[in-house]
């Protein structure tokens, strides 16, 4: 899966410390998809990052090919409820 990053969600993986492996696993494979509240071209997709104690990462993509990445953040809301 080809995906596109943005400079705001480069800021942010550089800012919080996200590896771009884990955000590629929680694109390709996630637990969870949501749709976005705002915006209906865009999703969001969540993962557990064994890495991190199984915190869930929270990617938000455009639902188009090649997937734009928005951007990323450990989601405190749903630590250890995937």
């Amino acid at each position: 899966m080809e995906l596109i990053y943005t400079e705001h969600v480069l800021r942010r993986m550089a800012k919080r410390q996200l590896r771009e492996e884990w955000i590629e696993r929680a694109v390709a494979n996630p637990a969870r998809i949501e749709p976005d509240e705002v915006d209906a071209t865009l999703e969001h997709r969540l993962g557990s990052v064994p890495e991190l104690a199984n915190r869930v990462l929270r990617v938000i993509v455009s639902k188009d090919e090649p997937r734009r990445v928005i951007t990323a953040h450990l989601d405190r809301k749903l630590k250890g409820k995937l």
